[in-house]
């Protein structure tokens, strides 16, 4: 099933046929007990809005009301890398290599929901910065016990020439306004999402494609459940909050994005989430 955020209310989708939630507030919605057997309920009860074409014709927003968004790094071979590459020139390339061996993840603040824009929304490269990429990673959304109730899309906006400066950075590398977008739904299954799933990632500009290329997740040295026991264990979240987990997909370090850019991100079963540089 997947859930989608609207203006106006929650929609959930099964089987291609679109029916309206009881529920107006999404912080309320996401924290239901039984997560998965109350929407399926729900949705077995609701009368049927219409087939899932209908939602061409609405604004979907962001899957995310009063929740935080944090995000993980050097979950990936590939990430660790270019973090090491891209600071290797300041001597901080080292910490990465070790957070990647590490008992313990990198975990971060990446977004409020204030600075999280949704599907055809405008992402942000800070004015600031030099080297700027977008990062696409499936997210764990999680409500309030840390139980992970869904998955959605993530877009992580990234200031490489500010992080590779000096790793202490990172937090002016990750968060600013229009640094984060997710969406376009909330993908919710009965169990884990499978191992075996893909995330791709094209970067177009002027309808040149300037970036193309697939990974899939089975491809993390970290797993979800990990990434979120440490994410809980000395944090609370009221509302529940978002996880992204971590990318493999890095543009080559000659690429920088520019406003006008198009970034498509998809991932199995989820969908697709675009977004343009502002």
């Amino acid at each position: 099933m997947k859930i989608y955020k609207t203006d106006t209310n929650i929609l959930i989708e099964s089987h291609g046929t679109i029916y309206a939630s009881r529920h107006e507030s999404w912080d309320a919605f996401i924290n239901q007990d039984d997560f998965y057997k109350s929407i399926e309920a729900e949705a077995a009860g609701a009368k049927p809005l219409g087939p899932i074409d209908m939602l061409d014709g609405l604004s979907i927003q962001a899957p995310i009301q009063s929740q935080e968004i944090w995000a993980a790094g050097v979950t990936y071979t590939r990430s660790r890398d270019a973090r090491m590459e891209e600071s290797k020139d300041t001597g901080g390339g080292s910490f990465y290599d070790k957070v990647y061996d590490a008992v313990r993840p990198e975990l971060f603040f990446k977004a409020t929901a204030y600075r999280c824009v949704g599907p055809g929304g405008k992402v942000r490269i800070r004015k600031d910065s030099t080297w700027n990429v977008p990062e696409p990673e499936l997210t764990l959304i999680l409500n309030k016990k840390g139980n992970i109730i869904g998955y959605t899309i993530g877009n992580d906006m990234s200031s490489r020439s500010i992080e590779g400066e000096n790793p202490l950075y990172l937090p002016q590398a990750k968060s600013y306004d229009g640094s984060a977008a997710v969406g376009p739904c909330m993908y919710v299954t009965p169990g884990p999402i499978s191992p075996a799933t893909k995330i791709g990632m094209q970067i177009r500009r002027n309808a040149e494609i300037m970036y193309s290329d697939e990974v899939v997740i089975n491809k993390m040295k970290r797993g979800h459940t990990e990434l979120v026991e440490f994410l809980f264990r000395e944090c609370s979240f009221p509302h529940g909050c978002l996880l992204m987990t971590g990318t493999s997909l890095v543009p080559p370090n000659n690429f920088t994005l520019k406003s006008g850019d198009e970034i498509t991100i998809r991932i199995d079963e989820i969908g697709t989430l675009q977004n343009v540089v502002e």
